[in-house]
């Protein structure tokens, strides 16, 4: 390191410290996870992201790497590595940073301060609805410390402590923020790992060995502590200072902290927007006219919302931003017709997906999602025009929506499959001969009519909605992760969650899971025929790891 800040083998230094920290951590990161499923990878998603940047930026020349050279480096590297959503989210915030020292050849607190500030808006623009609570919440308050600090104290050590503390802090509150976090008893995966990155990054500076960074340990509650409250409301309002009485922004969010959560306090001394989940508004706005006058005033009932905001959600989807094109690999004359790019996990879905007549099957799936890079090439290897992806799990969306702008001569759709069996339902009905808004328009509805389960075990005590689980309890999940039977007998959470379909179908398929014998998924077929009239039962090997069946019924 020199005095006057970090040059470019200083930040490559510096992201390889941050990377073993992250490293140590992953199994905690993963451990994160809302669901109590043995498939968390978010950790192993960004992991993977950073590493792809650190390869990149590890081909430059030793005597070749000023410092826009470097973050650019991490940056492209980052944005063709990138992972399942935390990867991309990474990825943006690294393009951030490449754009705000672009001019720079080194980087001190200050210019620290707006790299992460560009960083955290470049991560932000990625995200079409972006939700409180998550790993942009702690993007946000990490730089805005870091803004912060260096006004006060424009050393490089200085500014990384003050956003690598507030990181922490931030991820301590992503609980109160999100709902689901809190009733699973977690923070947020996503941000945990920036916490660690920027931890790692902070020891570098101060010169601390590999494993000497003191974290903060996180406590998970005990099952019987997990809450099962409602949503409560939501109250917005906008609230403007009085004559000579400028707004105390820090109080405020002080007191709103103390009466619910999902706590949002943005504006100036002179006027801010006031957003908060609680079951008592009234009391909400009282606190607001304690300290200005209020307008714009809403109180929405969460409750009476949430089953329908669960029916209509959909997987994050990017925002449209301008990516650099990969180059593209020798390939073979455009022919007619779309065709199309499946991702499946396990080699006996591989199978099904190669035999159903997709042109090219990408291994991966939770824990092993394929990169954005990966995924352009395999668009590219198509050789035509028209290209339909099937992610076939919604952490693979963004990526596969962050390869189709790799691909600007490529028309690509991706369709929104959440499970490999919806997949393969949508790969069955496309017809070569229609166009490509047509076969979309065929999967989407085949999609809607297939009803999909997955079987797995507890990897932990949880409560999972209003229902507790215990740690190698067998748990039934619908395609939207929510629970729909738990016990210690597979056979017996496996019926009792078929019993809750919809009625009427007449095929149902088991794809086996990675360990699970041919026995065991002949026995489950047996019993599952036998509770049902008039349905057809087929077991097919899918070799899925982490969900011993994924079940589809049509």
């Amino acid at each position: 390191m020199i005095e006057g800040g970090w040059d470019g083998a200083d930040l490559l230094a510096a992201m390889r410290r941050a990377a073993a920290e992250l490293r140590a951590g992953v199994d905690e990161v993963n451990a994160l996870n809302v669901f109590p499923v043995p498939d968390g990878d978010t950790g192993t998603n960004m992991l993977a992201t950073l590493m792809a940047a650190l390869e990149e930026a590890g081909r430059l020349p030793a005597g070749e790497m000023p410092l826009p050279r470097v973050a650019a480096a991490f940056s492209f590297g980052a944005l063709m590595g990138a992972r399942g959503n935390s990867g991309v989210i990474l990825s943006q915030f690294l393009r951030g940073i490449a754009d705000a020292v672009e001019q720079d050849s080194h980087l001190d607190g200050r210019r620290l301060a707006m790299a992460l500030q560009r960083g955290c808006e470049a991560a932000f623009a990625a995200v079409a609805r972006p939700v409180e609570g998550t790993m942009l919440t702690v993007a946000r308050d990490a730089a805005e410390a870091a803004s912060r600090a260096a006004v006060a104290d424009a050393r490089l050590e200085a500014v990384l402590a003050a956003s690598a503390s507030e990181a922490a802090a931030a991820v301590a509150r992503t609980p109160s923020q999100l709902a689901v976090l809190r009733r699973a008893g977690v923070v947020d995966a996503g941000g945990r790992g920036l916490e660690l990155l920027l931890r790692g990054a902070l020891a570098y500076e101060r010169g601390e060995a590999a494993g000497a960074v003191e974290v903060h340990e996180i406590d998970l509650p005990a099952l019987d502590g997990l809450e099962e409250d409602g949503y409560g409301y939501e109250t917005v309002f906008v609230v403007t200072a009085g004559e000579g009485s400028p707004l105390d922004l820090a109080a405020l969010r002080s007191e709103l902290d103390r009466l619910g959560e999902s706590v949002l306090v943005a504006g100036s001394e002179r006027a801010a927007k006031i957003h908060v989940h609680n079951e008592r508004p009234d009391q909400v706005i009282a606190l607001g006219l304690r300290f200005g006058s209020l307008s714009r005033i809403t109180v929405e009932n969460l409750d009476r919302q949430a089953q329908d905001v669960r029916r209509t959600a959909s997987p994050i989807e990017p925002a449209a931003q301008a990516l650099p094109a990969i180059e593209a690999p020798a390939i073979q004359q455009h022919a007619r017709g779309p065709v199309v790019v499946a991702v499946a996990p396990g080699s006996g879905l591989a199978g099904v997906f190669s035999a159903a007549g997709a042109a090219t099957v990408v291994a991966g799936g939770q824990s092993a999602n394929p990169s954005a890079g990966e995924l352009a090439t395999a668009i590219r290897s198509t050789g035509r025009e028209e290209v339909i992806v099937l992610a076939n799990n919604a952490n693979a969306r963004l990526a596969a929506e962050q390869a189709a702008r790799l691909c600007p001569d490529v028309e690509v759709a991706v369709v929104p499959t959440r499970n490999p069996a919806e997949g393969v339902a949508a790969m069955l009905s496309l017809d070569p001969a229609a166009s490509m808004a047509a076969n979309v328009k065929r999967m989407v509805i085949a999609v809607r009519a297939l009803q999909t389960l997955q079987v797995t075990v507890a990897i932990r005590d949880a409560r999972i909605g209003r229902r507790k689980v215990h740690k190698d309890d067998y748990i039934v999940l619908g395609p939207d992760d929510k629970l729909l039977a738990a016990g210690s007998d597979c056979r017996r959470a496996v019926l009792d969650a078929i019993g809750r379909l919809k009625p009427g179908f007449e095929l149902l398929t088991l794809y086996r899971g990675e360990g699970v014998d041919e026995q065991a998924g002949a026995a489950l077929s047996r019993a599952i025929a036998d509770s049902l009239d008039g349905v057809d039962v087929e077991v097919v090997d899918g070799g899925q790891p982490h969900y011993r069946y994924l079940i589809s019924a049509e």
